[in-house]
């Protein structure tokens, strides 16, 4: 018989890496797709300037999605304390980000704002599910048995 070991810290933060990894590996494939039939549904509906106002929601969608999944997997096994400053300090960041694009973009008139918007809407709430799902399906040990003793 082969001796069962406990996993320790070192496997749950391999764990963690995986469930990061998936959900960014999903979140990229959400923003090609939302790109792809964006793009083609924002052409189809407002001509070029939807096709403009899709390519410009993927492309931030994307942004925002890969700086949150990124910086969680830049502070994994660094404490609870570090990940909510980087989580944290990356959201106001990337609210930064967006107030600044919006502000330089709605000088012109080459895209569609609707489309844009719903793009961008799209990208945050499927990207909100996946990340849901991939930690909920992700093998991740909550409780330390040996934390007690």
């Amino acid at each position: 018989m082969t001796e069962q070991v406990p996993p320790g810290p070192h496997a749950a933060r391999g764990a963690e890496q995986a469930m990061l990894r998936t959900a960014l590996r999903d979140s990229l494939v959400l923003v090609a797709g939302l790109a792809v039939l964006g793009s083609a549904a924002g052409l189809l509906i407002a001509g070029v300037p939807g096709l403009w106002g899709a390519l410009i929601g993927a492309a931030l969608a994307a942004f925002f999605c890969g700086a949150t999944v990124l910086s969680m997997l830049w502070t994994v096994g660094k404490g609870a304390v570090t990940m909510g400053a980087v989580v944290m300090g990356g959201w106001i960041a990337k609210m930064v980000v967006l107030i600044v694009v919006m502000a330089v973009i709605t000088q012109f008139d080459f895209f569609d704002r609707v489309v844009l918007f719903v793009v961008l809407l799209l990208g945050a709430v499927g990207s909100a599910l996946l990340d849901y799902r991939a930690v909920r399906n992700a093998r991740i040990t909550y409780v330390d048995p040996d934390a007690g003793s």
